[in-house]
């Protein structure tokens, strides 16, 4: 599959871990997937990394990586996520950790959003993505 990444006007400010946009023709895939969103609950089902945004953005980006691996996809595959956090303060965190699991050049576009809670008092993010194959 041949992405596209749109590279950042001057305008628009300075590269972090997320494209600005992503081109790819209808010829240059098979599927699109989109994932639900995922948290950072473990296979027992219990929250990862109480109070830790660094710790639940890993395992919940573990999760989303497990899930594309079952589709026959990879993290390379994503071309948008949305975040969902609890405090936006914890943006820098985050793509601290996003840098491990996205290569610089190829990262998804992105949206991040705060909102006030999620389906577990104790999580702070979940991330849901769409990626094409």
């Amino acid at each position: 599959m041949k992405k596209d990444i749109i590279p950042f006007t001057a305008d628009l400010g300075t590269e972090v871990a997320f494209s600005q946009a992503i081109k790819i023709d209808k010829a240059d895939f098979k599927s699109l997937l989109f994932i639900s969103g995922q948290a950072s609950i473990d296979a027992k089902g219990t929250v990862v990394g109480k109070g830790d945004i660094k710790a639940q953005t890993r395992q919940t980006l573990e999760n989303l990586k497990s899930v594309l691996n079952q589709l026959g996809a990879g993290m390379d595959d994503v071309v948008k996520v949305t975040v969902f956090v609890t405090d936006m303060s914890h943006f820098k965190e985050i793509h601290e950790v996003r840098r491990e699991y996205f290569k610089k050049g190829n990262y998804p576009a992105s949206t991040i959003v705060e909102i006030n809670k999620l389906a577990n008092d104790d999580l702070m993010i979940e991330i849901e993505a769409t990626a094409v194959i």
